[in-house]
């Protein structure tokens, strides 16, 4: 007899380690992924750290073909009131007959805790189809695969400015320094995906402003 997929939903970042997670997901039988969850940033109309404009997020929803859930929270936000807010997110989830949680996550075990606790007897169960996958092998086959993404902010502790608003692509990839991750897993940097396998079709976008706040580089893309 066979079984009908687990419903989940993806939480979604706007970047390519999410995107790359769905095309994954979407190769299993066992997982039915029902919806995108991501946090806006209230004060700003934006994808929280990533600092993607909301109207793109809808139009990249739109292109996986998959309805956007939007958690408001405000800036500054304290642990209270964002974990507060995902509470919101989880009871909707469960109501609706989801049963997972699916992160992009690929090595912090603090992170992947923090998930697991927040999650523990919620009735959703968190699951991590990248975690463990070697980060610079990973960054080469999203590029292979046609995974096509663009920097939209960077941490100039760790990797240069100039980086911000470049195309994550081989050419990146080569020139990174060796401290940073491939898929700047540490924070190094936050990106953009616009087109690839999980998208019917590309999202169209252009850099627009760069400006430094809060002590990181965020590229506008418009």
């Amino acid at each position: 007899m066979n079984r009908s997929p687990s419903k989940a939903l993806l939480c979604w970042s706007s970047g390519k380690d999410s995107a790359w997670t769905l095309h994954v997901l979407r190769r299993r039988r066992d997982v039915e992924v029902v919806g995108l969850l991501t946090t806006i940033n209230t004060a700003y109309e934006r994808v929280a750290m990533h600092a993607v404009r909301v109207a793109l997020l809808e139009a990249q929803a739109e292109a996986a073909g998959l309805p956007l859930w939007t958690v408001p929270i405000p800036n500054p936000c304290s642990n209270q009131e964002y974990e507060s807010a995902m509470g919101d997110a989880v009871r909707k989830a469960l109501a609706a007959g989801i049963t997972m949680m699916a992160f992009g996550d690929l090595f912090l075990e603090d992170v992947r805790r923090y998930r697991e606790t927040q999650l523990t007897g919620t009735g959703l169960t968190p699951i991590f189809p990248v975690w463990g996958l070697p980060t610079d092998a990973l960054a080469r086959d999203m590029v292979a695969a046609g995974l096509r993404a663009r920097l939209t902010c960077v941490d100039p502790k760790q990797l240069p400015a100039s980086f911000a608003g470049r195309e994550f692509d081989a050419a990146l990839l080569a020139d990174l320094p060796a401290s940073v991750d491939p898929c700047g897993e540490r924070g190094e940097f936050h990106t953009f995906a616009y087109a690839g396998p999980m998208f019917r079709q590309p999202v169209p976008i252009r850099t627009g402003e760069i400006v430094t706040r809060d002590g990181f580089v965020f590229a506008d893309l418009i």
